[in-house]
């Protein structure tokens, strides 16, 4: 069940770093959604830079950005989940400020295409049959970037937490997130009253 709240009455709950899920409305999402087992179909951050909060995202179309998080909460109200990092301070080690600043450095980087391809293409039953699981985050900076691939490599790179462990970065989906115990839903963003 959903808590939706305004961004208003939730953002001082909301901590640099915090994970922004998006339930996507269109065809493509759809497909995102049924390939990743989520109803998930984007990943991105909440930062705040001096009293304004900052969503941090690499987007299809766009590549690596800072928008402020209001702008996104208008454009789509109601299917923004906000999930709280290291629920509990389970992983002492964990350091939120360099997960940030990790995502604040892809600002301008290219979008991932075929990162997202690759992804896509483990989920069909002959290249699944064919291709072995990939674990090894090694390969992770071979490409740009895509949204969740940029969010789990920040907390592995940055944050010293993989979040989802066993799976490659560059594999890891918006499902994945929401599915990792390194993450715990908190409230939806409604919009403004």
């Amino acid at each position: 069940m959903r808590c939706h709240v305004t961004l208003a009455d939730a953002a001082s709950h909301i901590r640099d770093g915090d994970l922004l899920l998006f339930r996507g409305q269109g065809i493509v999402s759809r497909l995102i959604s049924v390939a990743g087992r989520s109803e998930y179909t984007h990943a991105a951050r909440a930062a705040w830079w001096g009293e304004t909060l900052f969503c941090l995202e690499v987007r299809e179309l766009k590549g690596g950005r800072a928008v402020t998080l209001a702008s996104q909460v208008r454009r789509f109200p109601g299917v923004i989940d906000v999930f709280e990092v290291n629920p509990q301070r389970r992983w002492r080690h964990y350091d939120r400020g360099r997960a940030v600043e990790h995502m604040r450095h892809l600002a301008g980087c290219d979008y991932g295409y075929r990162g997202v391809w690759l992804a896509a293409l483990r989920h069909l039953p002959v290249w699944r049959f064919l291709l072995r699981p990939e674990s090894d985050d090694r390969r992770a900076a071979d490409q740009p970037p895509f949204c969740s691939h940029a969010c789990a490599a920040a907390d592995r790179l940055g944050g010293g937490v993989d979040p989802v462990p066993h799976l490659s970065d560059r594999l890891t989906e918006p499902g994945d997130l929401a599915r990792s115990p390194f993450y715990r839903y908190r409230f939806t963003l409604g919009g403004e009253k």
